[in-house]
């Protein structure tokens, strides 16, 4: 079974981009990394797209193989092809854990989503994402709370896991 990312933090990002992720996120990069053993520091792929994405997203190896392998399907040549790879492979830069538990924004990153002194990290699944907290805040936690607030009062969210919509 694939271990998920779950949680969110707030961390503290120096001067030089170094930033702690939580030790839950390295126990999933861990298991994600077919290369990792004890000793070694975990790698995974940042993703960090096109001018409309306002975060970062950070795939465990294994996730983003199974990304490479969807586009890779696709027809060669074909436009779609062509802008997930730009957007997967061009728009992404490889990362690894350093021995204690940090991780290195270089400037174009944080300069991409406007980090400045605080990261806020956010499990997605099989990926986990990295936003500026204010960012986060105004865009993406006022989205689910609208979604939230829109469902009747009487439906928990959970039924949309057996495919019914809400009436």
């Amino acid at each position: 079974m694939v271990r998920r990312f779950r949680g969110e933090s707030h961390h503290k990002v120096d001067s030089k981009g170094r930033v702690s992720i939580p030790a839950s996120f390295r126990r999933v990069l861990e298991a994600g990394d077919p290369n990792w053993t004890e000793g070694l520091s975990p790698e995974f792929v940042i993703v960090y797209g096109d001018h409309r994405r306002k975060y970062l997203e950070c795939y465990t190896m294994e996730a983003i193989e199974e990304v490479d392998e969807k586009i890779a399907a696709l027809p060669r040549g074909s436009m779609e092809r062509r802008m997930l790879e730009r957007l997967f492979s061009g728009l992404s830069e490889p990362a690894k854990v350093d021995e204690t538990g940090r991780i290195v924004l270089s400037s174009k990153l944080r300069q991409k989503i406007g980090i400045e002194g605080e990261a806020f990290f956010i499990a997605s699944g099989d990926t986990f994402q990295i936003w500026k907290p204010e960012t986060y805040q105004e865009d993406e936690l006022a989205k689910t709370e609208a979604w939230l607030d829109d469902l009747p009062d009487d439906i928990d969210p959970l039924i949309f896991l057996d495919g019914n919509r809400a009436e």
